[in-house]
């Protein structure tokens, strides 16, 4: 697996570099700045992209400004974005940029360096990995278009886990119930989202970009 990092401080940077190279990941490229990263990501065509939301030269929003180019350039481009807070605007339109995996981790909250791979792994197979607080704020501030009312409570529940990344097994593990269940949930909340069966599409993926972008 091919990945791109766009980190501004170099021992983070470099940190990222050596663990994921350490779980046996190539590094395509390592820049300071959007504009590298770009370059990058259209040179090399790697299998994701990790991405601080705020790098040179304002600091404000140029990381996912370049995330969002490079989607452009690179349609379906797998991006895992790193941020310090959570930027919701800058969420929703990552999220809505277009197909491929996406995640939103918070820094501080990246503590096992093999969650973290298996994030980028999975965004990177065309999934997701939104941190749980991501999640909340994107909730909290959904425009009511009538796609949360559709969906019952446990529907969400297991809709939220399922941004996070978790399989249905992971799922049926924090809600203590059977994976059976879980299947069943899962199968009226694509009912409810019209997505119907697909060979081309991830409805996993789907229904969580519609769910958390509304």
């Amino acid at each position: 697996m091919r990945v791109v990092i766009a980190e501004d401080l170099f021992l983070l940077r470099d940190g990222l570099t050596r663990m994921l190279q350490a779980h046996g990941l190539q590094i395509a490229a390592a820049v300071d700045n959007g504009a590298d990263l770009l370059a990058a990501v259209t040179a090399d065509q790697p299998d994701v992209a990790i991405v601080d939301v705020r790098l040179p030269p304002t600091f404000t929003d140029e990381g996912i400004r370049a995330a969002l180019a490079a989607r452009r350039e690179v349609p379906g481009l797998p991006v895992l974005v790193l941020s310090q807070y959570v930027e919701q605007l800058y969420a929703r339109e990552l999220m809505a940029s277009g197909s491929g995996g996406i995640g939103y981790l918070l820094k501080d909250r990246v503590f096992d360096s093999g969650q973290f791979v298996d994030a980028v792994r999975r965004v990177a197979a065309g999934g997701t990995a939104m941190d749980p607080e991501v999640i909340a704020r994107l909730l909290a501030r959904n425009t009511g278009d009538g796609t949360l009312t559709a969906l019952s409570p446990r529907e969400r529940e297991v809709l939220a886990l399922m941004a996070e990344g978790r399989s249905n097994a992971g799922i049926a593990a924090a809600l203590v119930v059977s994976a059976g269940v879980v299947e069943k949930h899962v199968a009226s909340i694509f009912g409810k989202l019209g997505l119907p069966a697909s060979e081309t599409d991830n409805r996993r993926v789907l229904a969580v970009l519609r769910y958390l972008g509304s």
